[in-house]
């Protein structure tokens, strides 16, 4: 039994041994062990040999381990702990900006001031964040599991050469106005379905994914309880949530899973504008695991996207993203006095700043009301 909780303990030949770990080049951890003849001296053994195997370590990985050999280690770690469609984003993210410049590149050997030179100088501030919160933690995963040197990259110091505009827009109100009035003439689901976007904050996955029986006629709700992406099949295979079948010939595939975060699991109260569009498709025959836009499926994001190109342009507004749609309706409610909290909730944001900083966007008539409120004194 170890003496004093720690790793060193009387044997039963009288001897005291005291055992330390070390990480191998495969980074395997094994046992190694030290022994003498009092408790004191296997406590000095036991600290120079601690010590040596440290530096040897730090040496032995100085000088082979890369960022490629790092990274994939990671990717391989965060497999089971991570939904399928973020191990793609970092998958996509590591393999397009940060393997290409610094795969092959000694971990020990990074500079911080070399490393934010190469990062691509056109890239938007989220793809930016995206790699910046990537490499920060491809490199602490390794000074964790190979006692590599710790860099953590700042954001600040390149936020002076990022691009900072948001390109997504709202749509302003004469273009809500045209956009409305198209598709409330000769309504269908599909239109039926922008609908809810604009006027209820839905994302393009939630609606594509959504079921008649998330939506609460009685207590006039809608429940978002899940989202449908297109992902690369080999990303697909290797979660259990729910696919298409027969996709080992395609390079695609339909995801079906949870919303974005466990904030996206929301309730989210039906306007009484659009409660009376739903009613004239709801009825109680309707099987209550029946998609809303496509019956027997989720609809395809792509698909459905491609729809939302042609109404905007049939309505005749200028082109614009979906995700447009949820942004304006941020804007909307906040420019309405809605409180930012309430919003959030219904975006199922983690925080209000995420609904402030990103999403809510007032044009120059509400900055004009906002300074012409302010009393004479």
């Amino acid at each position: 039994m170890s003496r004093r909780e720690t790793n060193i303990r009387k044997r039963t030949d009288g001897r005291w041994e005291g055992r330390y770990y070390i990480v191998d080049t495969a980074g395997s951890k094994k046992c190694k062990s030290v022994y003498g003849h009092s408790y004191k001296e296997v406590t000095e053994r036991l600290l120079t040999a601690k010590a040596a195997s440290l530096n040897q370590t730090a040496a032995h990985k100085q000088s082979t381990i890369t960022v490629k050999e790092v990274a994939e280690k990671w990717l391989e770690s965060i497999a089971s702990s991570r939904k399928c469609s973020t191990i793609q984003k970092y998958s996509a993210i590591y393999n397009k900006y940060i393997k290409p410049n610094w795969g092959e590149s000694i971990v020990d050997e990074l500079n911080q001031n070399e490393i934010l030179k190469e990062l691509p100088e056109t890239a938007g501030e989220s793809v930016t964040k995206s790699i910046f919160c990537i490499f920060n933690s491809i490199l602490a995963y390794g000074a964790a599991t190979y006692g590599t040197g710790e860099i953590h990259l700042s954001y600040r110091a390149k936020r002076s050469s990022v691009t900072s505009s948001n390109n997504i827009n709202t749509i302003n109100t004469t273009d809500q106005q045209k956009l409305t009035k198209y598709l409330l003439t000769e309504l269908d689901i599909y239109k039926l379905g922008i609908l809810l976007c604009l006027f209820m904050g839905l994302r393009l996955g939630e609606i594509c994914a959504l079921k008649w029986e998330d939506i609460d006629m009685t207590g006039r709700t809608l429940h978002v309880n899940r989202t449908v992406q297109r992902l690369p099949v080999d990303t697909v295979y290797t979660s259990g949530s729910s696919q298409n079948s027969n996709t080992s010939t395609r390079k695609t595939s339909l995801y079906i899973d949870s919303p974005k975060t466990s904030n996206s699991l929301r309730e989210i109260p039906i306007p009484d504008f659009i409660y009376d569009k739903l009613s004239g498709y709801y009825n109680t025959s309707i099987k209550s695991d029946t998609y809303f836009l496509k019956k027997n499926q989720p609809m395809d994001p792509r698909t459905y996207q491609n729809k939302f190109h042609i109404y905007i342009r049939e309505a005749g507004i200028r082109n614009t993203h979906f995700h447009a749609l949820r942004h304006t309706f941020a804007t909307n409610c906040i420019s309405s006095g809605a409180d930012a909290k309430s919003v959030s909730e219904i975006l199922g944001h983690s925080n209000v700043n995420i609904t402030l900083n990103r999403y809510v966007h007032p044009n120059l008539e509400t900055k004009r009301s906002a300074i012409n409120s302010i009393a004479v004194p």
